[in-house]
């Protein structure tokens, strides 16, 4: 497991982040777990509207950005400007960029350059960690 001295806004225990997440949302936020592939419902959901982090509740991605990746998880070519922070993660035997919530912390998944123009990045999202918000109104 990866720790990280960095100070986010948001700052909780492992006890008060088991309490506000599922069993599901705490180990992929907080343990760096990654869901199966095929099983968010968000990975399918086209709607207009935000993607946010569901730790903290910061909007990360809008559906503008998002795309079907084929892989089985909600993709997007472009995060919210200054919602997401990246570090490195060596596990697994490979060098990945790993993607975070810049608000808590959280993971949310990986960002690879083989994405759609005009990024050419796919940020790989676990649906866990995010919650989509529909827009209501235009």
């Amino acid at each position: 497991m990866k720790t990280s001295d960095k100070q986010f806004e948001v700052n909780k225990s492992e006890q008060e982040w088991k309490t506000i997440l599922t069993q599901e949302q705490f180990n992929v936020l907080r343990k760096h777990g990654t869901e199966r592939a095929g099983t968010s419902p968000l990975d399918k959901e086209y709607g207009e509207g935000v993607y946010k982090c569901a730790g903290c509740g910061q909007p990360l991605f809008t559906s503008e950005t998002k795309y079907n990746s084929g892989t089985g998880w909600p993709s997007f070519y472009q995060p919210i400007e200054g919602a997401i922070e990246t570090s490195i993660d060596r596990s697994l035997f490979m060098t990945r960029i790993e993607v975070h919530c810049s608000r808590c912390g959280g993971h949310l998944g990986h960002v690879f350059s083989d994405g759609p123009k005009p990024t050419g990045q796919r940020y790989c999202m676990n649906g866990v960690s995010l919650e989509f918000a529909p827009e209501t109104e235009k």
